[in-house]
């Protein structure tokens, strides 16, 4: 680990910390050079499957956008923060242990739909009918109907 003060390799670790979560390490270093004293975090790097869109191109998969596009549809929806983390956590983990080094963008809206499906079934219909391009009315009624039918 290079010192930030003068670039020297070599370093003492006099402290480490696991975070609360366990994904990191915080450790207190002294430079064997300069003497200085510095905090190094060391975090886990998650290998998540390159998305490809519909058009072919491909993405790296954005955590982000899954909640980004979940919290749109949960919108003044009785839903908390922290249920709305766990579900995103969820699809996180579905994509971590996915077998292949890329996954389709449609895949990914499945996962999300069927989390947003147990989580607000208003939500589900809301991101269905974005996700899946609803053009008319019964499209809606479809899906509605679908879900109800699920719910018996």
């Amino acid at each position: 680990m290079k010192c930030p003060f003068c670039s020297h390799c070599e370093s003492q670790v006099l402290d480490s910390r696991s975070s609360d979560d366990g994904l990191s390490i915080k450790r207190r270093r002294r430079c064997l050079k300069c003497d200085k004293r510095y905090t190094t975090y060391e975090k886990i790097e998650l290998s998540l499957p390159t998305v490809v869109k519909k058009n072919g191109v491909r993405m790296e998969f954005d955590i982000n956008k899954v909640r980004s596009s979940m919290s749109v549809a949960l919108r003044k929806r009785p839903v908390s923060r922290d249920d709305l983390d766990n579900a995103v956590s969820r699809v996180q983990e579905h994509f971590l242990n996915f077998p292949d080094k890329e996954v389709q963008s449609y895949d990914i809206g499945q996962v999300v739909m069927k989390e947003l499906k147990s989580l607000d079934p208003v939500a589900y219909v809301r991101f269905a009918s974005v996700y899946q391009s609803f053009e008319d009315i019964d499209q809606f009624v479809i899906t509605i109907k679908e879900l109800l039918g699920d719910e018996k």
